[in-house]
């Protein structure tokens, strides 16, 4: 549904989203079985920042931003815009005098699957985002679009209130009925992965620690010694 503008929606607890965001972006898929990702042309315009936030969500049209200002309104503490088009679209739609409203109410970052400007403003202002351009083309305010409804992203459905979690490694969303389950798993892979760690500190391969030896036999791969792979060679 086009031209709605939807208020108050369910979120995720904030105690939640704080939780998530103690866990990486990589982490946090991989505990929900590999799926939330975001592809990985949304990137991020700073280094070494990690967010995690409720989405308040905007779908508008290609090179016209009234939606972003609309949805301005009805963010508040803890929140992450995220905003998409109804077709592809790479030009600048949002910018320093967005991140500074949306700083002001406690906005966390933005996600966006089309272009950012003002890159360097919005990193010394220390305003997470990630975009799929960066852009300095312009935009008009002529056309109606839909805030806190439903969109998708490369093939993610993303809903108002739902936890959007953004790092180096790209963003995933984790559903809001899902994050505490979602922390468990997450806190259960990260002490897996600690104990893989220190294995490999103390020398194990991982061809032994995942039982990979046998998967190799299994598949045909065979150890030959250099000479014996040379004599073996047409």
């Amino acid at each position: 549904m086009m031209g709605v503008i939807v208020t108050n929606p369910p979120k995720a607890d904030l105690e939640d989203v704080d939780a998530l965001a103690r866990y990486g972006v990589a982490t946090v898929s991989e505990a929900m079985g590999r799926t939330g990702l975001l592809g990985p042309a949304v990137r991020p315009v700073q280094q070494g920042v990690r967010v995690a936030g409720t989405a308040v969500t905007v779908i508008g049209w290609p090179g016209d931003n009234l939606m972003i200002h609309a949805a301005v309104e009805q963010c508040g503490e803890g929140d992450l815009l995220v905003v998409t088009t109804t077709s592809p679209c790479t030009d600048g739609l949002f910018g320093e005098l967005f991140a500074t409203a949306l700083q002001q109410r406690g906005v966390r970052g933005v996600v966006t699957n089309t272009g950012i400007r003002d890159t360097q403003e919005l990193r010394d202002m220390g305003f997470a985002a990630w975009s799929r351009a960066v852009s300095s083309q312009g935009t008009v305010k002529a056309t109606g679009g839909s805030v806190n409804v439903p969109i998708a992203i490369d093939g993610q459905v993303i809903r108002p209130g739902d936890v959007i979690l953004a790092d180096d490694d790209g963003v995933v969303v984790v559903p809001r009925e899902r994050a505490r389950e979602t922390i468990e798993s997450s806190e259960a892979r990260e002490a897996k992965e600690a104990a893989t760690r220190a294995a490999f500190v103390e020398g194990q391969l991982g061809l032994d620690r995942y039982g990979l030896r046998e998967t190799l036999k299994r598949l045909g791969v065979e150890y030959r010694t250099y000479e014996e792979y040379e004599g073996e060679r047409p």
